[in-house]
C-alpha cells in the first residue's frame, strides 16, 4: 500500500459530509420522497404519457 492510498483511507477520510441537511428526520424524507413520486405519477397519466 502506498503513502497516498494510506492517507486516502484514515477514519477523517470516510466521515467527509457531502453538504447535505444535517440530522432530520428520515421518516419525513421518505414521505416527501413518496409524496412527490405520487404526485409525478399522476401528473403523467393526467397528461396521457403513459
Amino acid at each position: 500500500m502506498t503513502a497516498t492510498a494510506a492517507a486516502t483511507t484514515t477514519p477523517a477520510r470516510r466521515r467527509v459530509r457531502t453538504g447535505g441537511p444535517e440530522g432530520g428526520s428520515k421518516l419525513l424524507e421518505n414521505v416527501l420522497g413518496w409524496t412527490l413520486v405520487v404526485v409525478i405519477a399522476m401528473f403523467v397519466t393526467q397528461l396521457g404519457l403513459m
